[in-house]
């Protein structure tokens, strides 16, 4: 049996966003305004015929793909939203399920500290080299997901509602982890849309999470 873990549809991929998918994708790279949709499932070799069913039925691009033993995921994008709603419609109908059976977001954990020293930064600046670079003095708020997936959403809702730096989103494993270096006042901002967002998504919650 193939359970959906993550379902995630994005209306119009932010720029820091769309750059910092493109540095890890092994696919078609995205540019900013696309929709996209990130999915994962369980057990991992799924992804595959998931993946064959989403680009034949229509003309999505194909931007990563990542097959675990536990988990696989994929996302696709299009600069047409309609193209990548369908071929999320396409991969349920497949799956013979909706996308409210999706695996419920549950924050692992959040917290923001305030105005980071310069040896912290620097440390980050070295572990997270795919974003860009927190500053001595910023704020940095960190946010991790179960399922991982849903990290991409989380960081997409911060960058639309505040003026924050993306320093790392990393969106494949058990977990996802979302770094983000601003203003205090961004920070707390972007934070509050990030965990808002992903509270708000429907789900099945797991008997794990109680």
């Amino acid at each position: 049996m193939i359970k959906l873990r993550t379902y995630v549809f994005i209306d119009s991929l932010q720029p820091q966003l769309a750059a910092y998918m493109a540095t890890v994708s092994q696919g078609f790279l995205p540019v900013p305004g696309d929709a996209c949709l990130w999915m994962e499932v369980a057990p991992g070799m799924a992804i595959h015929r998931l993946t064959d069913v989403a680009l034949k039925a229509t003309r999505v691009h194909l931007g990563q793909q990542v097959v675990e033993r536990a988990f696989g995921s994929m996302v696709f994008h299009h600069r047409d939203q309609s193209d990548v709603s369908e071929a999320g419609r396409a991969v349920l109908h497949s799956l013979k399920t909706r996308e409210d059976d999706r695996q419920k977001c549950r924050v692992a954990w959040s917290e923001i500290v305030r105005s980071i020293t310069p040896d912290h930064s620097v440390l980050i600046n070295r572990q997270d080299r795919r974003g860009s670079m927190i500053l001595p003095g910023q704020s940095m708020f960190i946010l991790e997901t179960e399922p991982a997936g849903y990290i991409v959403y989380a960081a997409n809702e911060a960058e639309k509602a505040a003026n924050i730096t993306l320093v790392d989103a990393r969106a494949v494993g058990a977990f996802g982890r979302l770094t983000l270096a601003g203003s205090e006042a961004d920070i707390d901002t972007a934070a509050h849309a990030a965990i808002d967002a992903v509270q708000r998504l429907s789900g099945v919650t797991p008997d794990h999470y109680t």
